[in-house]
């Protein structure tokens, strides 16, 4: 999986400097970080709004939830997507989101969060 992310990266690179007209994601540096920003928002929003229609499905006796369960899968790499081009846009990328998360592998979340103030 780390191999995809590799990729991906190497990839949202590329296309920073590609022709916005060939390339949604030069497209989206080209037109600035608000409308990334704009678009991680959107998605998050469309995510969320996934997880709570495949926990309702859930909750429902008898119900099918393959359908809501892709929704959710869906949205989600929407969102990580755009939060990779939010990244790439501000000169961060996968790696260093991974390298934080195994800096806190280990630490308890009340412990980490405590840390930060």
């Amino acid at each position: 999986m780390a191999d995809i992310l590799k990729q991906l990266t190497a990839l949202l690179e590329q296309r920073k400097t590609a022709e916005s007209d060939t390339s949604y994601v030069a497209e989206l540096h080209k037109k600035g970080l608000n409308k990334i920003l704009e678009k991680v928002g959107e998605e998050s929003t469309e995510a969320i709004i996934a997880a709570k229609d495949l926990d309702i499905a859930l909750q429902s006796a008898n119900a099918n939830t393959d359908t809501e369960r892709k929704a959710l899968i869906s949205e989600t790499a929407d969102l990580w997507f755009h939060t990779l081009v939010m990244l790439s846009h501000l000169d961060s990328n996968a790696d260093d989101v991974l390298e934080e998360l195994g800096r806190r592998m280990g630490i308890s979340g009340i412990e980490e969060k405590a840390a930060r103030k």
